[in-house]
């Protein structure tokens, strides 16, 4: 492990002491701690200029989950006017980015899908079917008088549009 590794493995100790503190003693030597370890991870950043880097992220918890790590790591997320809200920016160095934001980013984002993955597949088993297996295919070539668009106005048997 490299002094650029150590430090934030600190850090995240740090953090995690700072997080069970009960006395505001605890609290203050914990930041005090924090702040003596951010300045040499300060002078990493500054031999490597930062970057305007533009992250995309599709759906909402992964998009909250890379917020939260950039807070996390005192770097500012933003988004420009008329951007789109699945779209990130932050200025950070290439290296923060390859070595300390985005491995723990994924990890993360990987077990959040796979519990929202295992609750909502119970969510469904208990609550509305315990067939939780994707549709049929159909094999065929669909008519060129149907679209996608039709199947969103699809009728149930008594002629009433679908969702009404």
């Amino acid at each position: 492990m490299n002094d650029r590794e150590s430090l934030l493995e600190k850090l995240r100790t740090l953090a995690a002491l700072h997080a069970r503190a009960t006395t505001d003693g605890e609290r203050a030597a914990a930041e005090h701690a924090r702040q003596r370890i951010t300045a040499p991870l300060k002078r990493y950043d500054s031999a490597e200029p930062p970057v305007e880097y533009r992250f995309t992220l599709d759906n909402p918890w992964s998009r909250r989950l890379f917020v939260a790590l950039l807070r996390r790591d005192g770097i500012r997320p933003s988004r420009y006017h008329r951007q789109r809200v699945k779209t990130g920016m932050a200025r950070v160095s290439r290296s923060v980015v390859a070595d300390t934001l985005w491995p723990p980013c994924t990890a993360l984002d990987q077990a959040l899908h796979a519990h929202l993955d295992r609750l909502t597949a119970d969510m469904i088993t208990q609550g509305i079917s315990r067939d939780t297996s994707e549709g049929e295919e159909v094999r065929g070539v669909m008519r060129a008088d149907q679209s996608c668009g039709q199947a969103r106005s699809a009728r149930n048997q008594d002629g009433t549009r679908w969702g009404s």
